[in-house]
């Protein structure tokens, strides 16, 4: 297991990708930390994991509000002693065009899937900081690469996350952590499977591959990155969308 002794904070991780990265790296030895906003849903995937094997703690947390993320991760390296991987997966979408978007929507978006990586990695780094390693990896999407219609506030949030990402990582590499993202593509999870059939069927007519992904593609992208096989790589982004956008 490559992950044996090692922590892992999941952002998101109560259902669709953020339940299959925790997965992913618990069944190679990590012990996941989960956290997101919807407390029943993360107890019910910490049992479930508990029952494959995988240590998985369960922290409801809202990742818009620094001081709770503070919160988590002092909690975590106190318990725990360490944190080496944060996977800022936590995500929401208010899809509109932008004429009749409302501003509270745009806000909304934005706080939650860029200010929230945010939070949890100014926290995370610290205790990286001292360890001088760590394993930072962003959730982005192939629409913060090429535009969606309709999704400008949820592009303009991914966006931001791969130039965090490349930023950051210029900032911390002498410390020995590495900074990238996993850009997913159209990945069959609840928050897609809510789409109108015509969006849906939009969207595989212009992948080649010519189905939708899984959460676990997306995980093994996340694992590697995580891994010592990655341990020169980052600052970049890992498209996992069936060559939807090349």
């Amino acid at each position: 297991m490559i992950f044996k002794d090692r922590v892992s904070l999941v952002t998101g991780a109560s259902q669709g990708i953020g339940e299959a990265i925790a997965e992913e790296l618990g069944r190679e030895g990590a012990t996941v930390v989960l956290v997101d906003i919807q407390k029943d849903k993360l107890e019910q995937v910490a049992a479930r994991l508990a029952g494959l094997g995988i240590k998985a703690l369960p922290y409801e947390a809202d990742v818009t509000d620094s001081a709770r993320a503070a919160q988590v991760v002092d909690e975590v390296v106190g318990s725990l002693g360490r944190l080496d991987h944060l996977v800022n997966n936590a995500g929401i979408t208010r899809d509109s065009l932008l004429l009749r978007m409302k501003e509270e929507d745009w806000d909304l978006v934005l706080r939650v899937n860029l200010k929230g990586a945010f939070n949890f990695s100014r926290a995370a780094l610290k205790p990286m900081f001292s360890a001088r390693y760590g394993r930072i990896v962003n959730i982005a999407s192939v629409v913060g690469l090429m535009g969606n219609f309709g999704q400008t506030n949820y592009a303009a949030s991914k966006a931001g996350l791969i130039g965090l990402a490349k930023s950051l990582a210029r900032e911390v590499a002498a410390r020995g952590i590495t900074v990238n993202c996993v850009a997913p593509g159209y990945i069959a999870t609840p928050m897609t499977e809510k789409l109108p059939e015509e969006v849906k069927k939009g969207f595989l007519d212009i992948i080649p591959m010519k189905r939708f992904g899984l959460p676990e593609e997306v995980a093994r992208a996340v694992k590697f990155l995580c891994s010592e096989e990655a341990a020169y790589i980052t600052g970049q982004v890992i498209n996992v969308n069936g060559g939807m956008y090349m």
